[in-house]
């Protein structure tokens, strides 16, 4: 049965780097193999609904839309605008937000308000976005391991040491090794990352030059148009410089997806971009007075970022008909280290892609609005309801508070605050609920089952069995940074919450084989599953900076192995001292 499961896990892995599928999807698939084989007795896996942690983290992903809605987190926003005759103090007094947030809330959510930001003060300062977008990142990641509420890696990892009998961590428990690795993260940016971040021009600055205001031109093919039979893109009319054909319309169908096939017919309505002084031109061209322009809309072009709670997530741009819902073009797709441009209706939009958008300014809003994205350039209000605002505050602080002095377990204290935020209509419960991340806490029942599935096996025992004896001779150093590294390479390849699932049951089984206290490895995989710097795939708030800095997946690798490494050997040796082997 424990060669059985481990094969189980590893074609999961394997699925998990191809991206075949969802990452829940294939949790879910692995847990499913498992209850049809046996290798999970379903009596095993019900208990996996009552883990703790799955609920806490949901519970803060709503206290967070509180915090969010009310306009507790515009105050920071708004010092950002005062500052901007010194964005650099501006810079460094948000990197200290940005790390004190991450601390008490989710950090994904952090990332995704302070994005647009941070691209607005990078213009003040006169550099790329992509200076400052990965420190963004990383700072967020390591500010969320200053606390046990600050990432759902830590609250995960306690619930699975919790299954297997170790005392809960305390909220502040961690906190001494999260200064270390906050200490160590921001001196390595500020010292050595200067000299390693990339310069790299986003893809609205790639496909469009903002300087120049763009129109969309709406013209009709008349009976007597010269055009009439001819290939559209063929027509040296749409192919002068300053001019791009978008699309032309037959009906009330759009044919942008197959322009090379189009045959100009009477009542087409071509769709172009041009800038002011060419659609005068154009105008006033003898060939152009046999179209009848119907329309002209001054336009702009912005990225928009797809965030967790985007209604766009899992469906194809085609069948979204954003056009005739919105009158908004997406021009290109950025994904990872690749900029979609052609068959753009079949994409299936994922979180983390950026959409380079146009349209008239009000439909662009309006369509973001309505779809929950994020435009990079600027940040968006959307808070209102701001006299609620300190309740949303105080509910926040009163998990911190409470569950620091030991009034109360983290879970019911949450719990309590959500209600607070509810009743009080800080937010309402369709927004609320729009906050939580489905897709994630799916990932995460799953693999605990998956876990569940791996001890119930022995799985666990045999990996152990066979570690064992080649670190039980090693000083507490070399064993720290064994399981630190396992789970640091791991998690740089695959999801860190599964990592931590799996991981975590594998270190305290090793500690107990080897006679040592496990809370210091169960430490050791808290880090390594968050301190994901080296591939934009190892943590979410990487992804979500990924395309509004128009990264390279290199550029992460350049600037993240030495501080994965460095880190490692850190946190490695300084963890026995906090928590003696």
């Amino acid at each position: 049965m424990a060669i059985m499961t481990l094969a189980v896990v590893g074609g999961m892995f394997l699925l998990f780097l191809r991206e075949s599928y969802p990452a829940e999807v294939v949790a879910l698939g692995g847990v499913a193999i498992m209850l049809i084989l046996g290798l999970l007795p379903y009596d095993e896996a019900l208990p996996v609904l009552s883990n703790p942690a799955p609920w806490t983290i949901a519970a803060m992903f709503i206290v967070m839309g509180a915090l969010v809605r009310t306009g507790a987190l515009d105050a920071f926003t708004q010092m950002a605008e005062r500052n901007a005759s010194r964005p650099r103090v501006a810079i460094a007094a948000l990197m200290g937000f940005v790390l004190l947030a991450s601390a008490v809330v989710a950090n994904t959510p952090v990332v995704v308000v302070m994005i647009p930001v941070f691209v607005q003060l990078a213009r003040k300062l006169g550099v790329n976005a992509s200076r400052l977008l990965i420190p963004l990142s990383y700072a967020a990641i390591m500010g969320g391991m200053l606390t046990l509420i600050g990432t759902s890696t830590n609250l995960l990892v306690d619930g699975v040491a919790r299954t297997r009998g170790l005392e809960p961590f305390s909220i502040f428990e961690v906190t001494p090794i999260g200064l270390v690795v906050v200490g160590w993260g921001m001196l390595y940016l500020t010292v050595v990352g200067r000299w390693l971040l990339p310069d790299r021009d986003s893809m609205a600055d790639m496909l469009s030059d903002r300087t120049k205001m763009k129109f969309f031109t709406e013209a009709v093919i008349p009976p007597d148009s010269n055009l009439i039979g001819r290939e559209v893109l063929s027509v040296q009319l749409f192919k002068r410089e300053g001019v791009r054909l978008i699309d032309v319309v037959r009906g009330d169908e759009s044919l942008r997806r197959n322009l090379k096939d189009v045959v100009l017919q009477v009542g087409d309505i071509v769709v172009l971009r041009s800038q002011i002084t060419e659609l005068l031109s154009l105008q006033q061209t003898k060939s152009l007075k046999r179209v009848d322009q119907i329309s002209a809309v001054e336009t702009t072009t912005v990225e928009a970022l797809i965030t967790p709670g985007c209604k766009m997530v899992g469906r194809q741009l085609g069948s979204l008909r954003l056009r005739r819902r919105f009158g908004v073009y997406v021009l290109a797709v950025h994904r990872r280290n690749q900029n979609i441009g052609r068959q753009l209706d079949e994409t299936v939009v994922r979180v983390g892609d950026t959409l380079l958008l146009e349209g008239a300014p009000e439909d662009i809003r309006r369509l973001s609005t309505e779809m929950d994205m994020v435009d990079v350039t600027q940040p968006t209000a959307r808070a209102f309801r701001r006299s609620h605002a300190p309740i949303a505050v105080v509910a926040l602080f009163s998990i911190v508070g409470l569950a620091g002095i030991g009034v109360a377990p983290i879970f019911l204290l949450s719990v309590l605050s959500v209600a607070a935020v509810l009743l009080t209509r800080c937010i309402d419960a369709d927004e609320a609920f729009s906050f939580v991340d489905g897709r994630l806490l799916t990932m995460i029942f799953a693999m605990l089952a998956v876990g569940a599935g791996l001890e119930h096996s022995g799985a666990v025992e045999l990996i152990v069995n066979a570690i064992a004896p080649a670190l039980g001779e090693l000083p507490p150093f070399f064993v720290v940074w064994a399981v630190y590294l396992l789970t640091s390479v791991l998690t740089e390849l695959v999801s860190n919450n599964a990592v931590a699932v799996v991981v975590t049951p594998i270190a305290i089984g090793l500690a107990q084989s080897v006679g040592i206290d496990p809370r210091p490895l169960v430490v050791a995989v808290m880090v390594a599953a968050s301190a994901s710097f080296a591939t934009p795939i190892g943590y979410q708030t990487n992804m979500m900076v990924y395309g509004p800095g128009g990264y390279r997946f290199t550029d992460f690798m350049r600037i993240g192995i030495p501080l994965n490494l460095s880190m490692g050997l850190i946190v490695s040796a300084v963890i026995p001292f906090i928590w003696p082997l």
